[in-house]
């Protein structure tokens, strides 16, 4: 404990440090109160509260911006949406596989892009939100009025919430948007105990404790499956540098298990509204839209996780591909005077890390397919849905991954410092740290 009180008074005295952590505090707070500024012409006090399905889910991740109708209800995700496509783009079109490969410039025009298609997503969205979500009786102006001045708004909240993300990815610690989507999950994390406790009561106390003691092990599954790597050994040949003989050592490439992170689920969560959506927009004209548009719209259907475990998977995949590249590995490797013992340099080396990669993001796959749709699981054993949500699945994977990248950049700090880390003085250690090999 002496050791833990002493790295946080070190971590207040780096002053980049202290300024980036204040910086990020404030921004969070600036999100968390537009969370409960409602829109103009809306009475809060007759506003539905509860969401459910698929609505339950998104208002979870928004922290209850969603359900209150408040000038950040469509948050941050219209941008995760954007990034999807963009994305998907740049792995079908010339055009934006060339800017992909630009470097820092085409990176910026990606970006420049992605941000225009972000208000086009936000301003269709919000005019679907401000037709179907806000309930008459809570209206105090014309609909049609109201649904003109909201789309600017909610536009604007997105935009603001985009900006408020790449601030902290800036000025701050830990990647913006994924510190916001995560914020907006803790939030409702203490009303979910509290009503499942409730839920169960006193004749329910045994179940409520052993539920938590399953919850603390699936959160460390989580955290396994995110530290968890296989170790690729590399022979260095000597060499001279200067007046010193280097070299003839052995070395480690480290390959995830998990090399996507949380990237894989919040892609695919964001494209479960699809199926949804277009169910609901031919449910008249076909009994089969009207059924897809219902299986669709509650995430503990086998409809549902099934599709939701196949995007995972494919999206794992993909967003590996795209942070990993074995040919350059090989390249490093080869320009280093490295090889792997028993493989040829060059193209073979590549071949080989990228057979191990493939076999061993397949079973990393799988096992963030299987996380993701625990909270089904946990619903047909009788857990409230609110705290469904955070035994596994999205929720839990985004926490557990966001903390881990945020502690990750802290300690670099402290290290370059020359102060003990932090991760070193608790119990969690560094997503870069040796702790599961594979």
């Amino acid at each position: 404990m002496e050791k833990l009180i002493t790295t946080f008074k070190n971590i207040f005295s780096i002053d980049e440090l202290r300024t980036r952590i204040f910086n990020t505090l404030l921004f969070i707070t600036v999100y968390r109160l537009g969370a409960f500024i409602v829109l103009p012409g809306v009475d809060a006090t007759k506003l539905g509260k509860e969401q459910g399905g698929l609505l339950g889910l998104l208002d979870t991740f928004l922290g209850g911006a969603f359900s209150n109708a408040s000038v950040f209800a469509l948050g941050i995700m219209p941008y995760i949406s954007a990034s999807i496509a963009i994305q998907l783009l740049t792995i079908a079109l010339p055009y934006f596989q060339k800017m992909q490969k630009d470097g820092e410039s085409g990176r910026k025009k990606l970006n420049q892009i992605t941000r225009v298609l972000t208000i086009f997503v936000t301003a269709a969205q919000a005019i679907t939100y401000t037709q179907s979500q806000i309930a008459a009786e809570a209206l105090l102006v014309d609909r049609g009025f109201f649904t003109v001045y909201s789309t600017v708004i909610l536009v604007g909240g997105t935009v603001f919430c985009m900006w408020m993300g790449e601030r902290i990815t800036d000025k701050g610690i830990g990647n913006g948007i994924s510190l916001l989507i995560m914020i907006g999950i803790v939030s409702r994390f203490p009303e979910a105990i509290v009503q499942e406790a409730g839920a169960r009561g006193t004749s329910g106390a045994l179940i409520f404790i052993i539920e938590l003691v399953v919850l603390y092990f699936v959160v460390m599954g989580a955290v396994m499956l995110t530290q968890a790597v296989r170790r690729i050994p590399v022979q260095y040949a000597k060499q001279v540098i200067g007046n010193k003989v280097a070299g003839g050592q052995r070395q480690y490439i480290p390959l995830k298990l998990n090399a996507a992170g949380v990237m894989p689920i919040i892609f695919a969560q964001a494209l479960m509204f699809i199926p949804n959506l277009v169910g609901n927009l031919f449910a008249e004209q076909s009994d089969f839209a009207a059924s897809v548009a219902q299986s669709f719209a509650d995430y503990t259907t086998w409809q549902y996780n099934l599709l939701f475990a196949f995007l995972i998977i494919i999206f794992t995949f993909f967003y590996t591909a795209i942070s990993v590249n074995p040919q350059q590995i090989a390249d490093d490797m080869k320009r280093g005077g490295g090889f792997i013992p028993g493989v040829k340099p060059g193209m073979a080396t590549s071949e080989y890390i990228g057979t191990i990669l493939d076999r061993i993001t397949l079973p990393g796959a799988f096992m963030l397919a299987i996380v993701a749709i625990l909270p089904a699981i946990a619903n047909l054993f009788g857990m409230s849905r609110g705290f469904a949500q955070f035994f596994g699945g999205t929720s839990l994977l985004i926490l557990v991954g966001v903390v881990l990248d945020t502690l990750q950049q802290i300690e670099s700090y402290l290290l370059m410092r020359r102060y003990e880390g932090l991760m070193k003085s608790g119990r969690v250690k560094g997503r870069t740290e040796s702790v599961t090999t594979i």
